[in-house]
């Protein structure tokens, strides 16, 4: 089992900036890949990054592709998701997720089986 915890969520005028950091601890070892989904009020849970451990290939959403960027630290077993360019749209609780064997739909919630617990991110207009 892996038990992962975000942290670095917060409140930020449109067109700033914030970094999200997800904690894995655990089964970490057997890691395939972690993914970033988030859900606004109302709506439904979507995907926004991933990004596999080994190789460190990444996916995002195409609304984000260019302002946000996710990457990873082996050593650590933390992945990050920096965001910047930030707009109201995006606000969101950020879930992290963790797949810990081979997924092929790295955009789907179902492909992933931990799940942290939640950090709010508002970006006010």
């Amino acid at each position: 089992q892996v038990q992962l915890v975000e942290s670095g969520g917060g409140l930020v005028q449109a067109g700033g900036s914030l970094g999200l950091s997800c904690a894995a601890s655990g089964r970490t070892f057997s890691n395939y890949a972690m993914g970033w989904f988030r859900q606004a009020p109302g709506k439904e849970r979507e995907f926004v990054a991933a990004i596999r451990w080994s190789g460190g290939t990444t996916y995002y959403k195409d609304s984000v592709k260019g302002r946000f960027t996710i990457s990873r630290d082996n050593a650590k077993n933390t992945v990050y998701l920096q965001m910047n360019s930030l707009k109201p749209e995006d606000t969101a609780v950020y879930y992290c997720a963790g797949a810990t064997f081979y997924i092929s739909a790295y955009n789907t919630a179902t492909s992933y089986d931990s799940w942290g617990q939640g950090t709010q991110v508002t970006v006010s207009s």
